[in-house]
């Protein structure tokens, strides 16, 4: 049984989820924060207040815009260090034109001037009491994409690499289509059937279920 309890919030048009990782330590990660009206923020930060949680990393599977909004936010708030790949400094550099493409341009660009603290490399894992988690680069939606996987707790929070019965987009910059499918086949397919997907968007699924019903990438 997982040690870990996972709360989700699902924020703005894009319909993004971000979540809070934590455990009887009371430490906290946040991954992809894509909170950024004061109402969404103030979600966040009265669930890590009610539950006595202390954050200790903020992490980004990726950089487009609606997964990082509330990343100056947190960061500020909490002092703590943001995690990328760097193979994102280009979707960070573009996000104010992201924000004008997706018709957000009335979002405060400051909130965009986050700074990434901590740059993810090849070995790179990251614990949360007694968990550990793998950084698995998972290109293809965008360049320097990750997920998050940890084999004791059989969970995995995938980005916008895989979703319940879809994948993710790659007709945006830095996008590919036989790159995404590599990164599915080659590194998602390999985890345990059982393994629980956290997505970017959507529901919850798990490594079997798509690899037998997704339909555009089943076994």
């Amino acid at each position: 049984m997982s040690k870990l309890q996972v709360q989700t919030f699902t924020f703005g048009i894009f319909q993004e989820n971000t979540y809070l990782v934590f455990d009887q330590s009371k430490e906290c990660i946040i991954i992809d924060p894509g909170c950024f009206r004061e109402s969404e923020t103030k979600e966040v930060v009265d669930f890590i207040k009610a539950n006595d949680l202390v954050p200790k990393y903020i992490l980004n599977t990726h950089c487009h815009i609606d997964h990082v909004l509330g990343n100056q936010y947190l960061q500020d708030l909490y002092k703590i260090p943001l995690w990328a790949h760097p193979l994102e400094k280009p979707n960070i550099q573009w996000l104010p034109e992201q924000a004008k493409m997706f018709n957000l341009a009335h979002y405060d660009l400051a909130a965009m001037n986050f700074q990434i603290t901590d740059w993810y490399k090849d070995d790179t894992a990251l614990t949360l009491g007694n968990a550990t988690f793998e950084v698995l680069f998972v290109p293809g939606h965008s360049p320097g994409h990750v997920a998050f996987y940890s084999l004791e707790e059989q969970i995995c929070f995938s980005g916008d690499v895989l979703f319940y019965r879809g994948i993710g987009r790659t007709d945006l910059p830095g996008g590919s289509y036989e790159v995404l499918m590599k990164s599915i086949y080659q590194t998602m397919y390999k985890l345990p059937s059982e393994t629980t997907l956290y997505t970017g968007h959507g529901q919850p699924t798990n490594i079997g279920d798509e690899k037998s019903e997704n339909p555009f990438c089943s076994e």
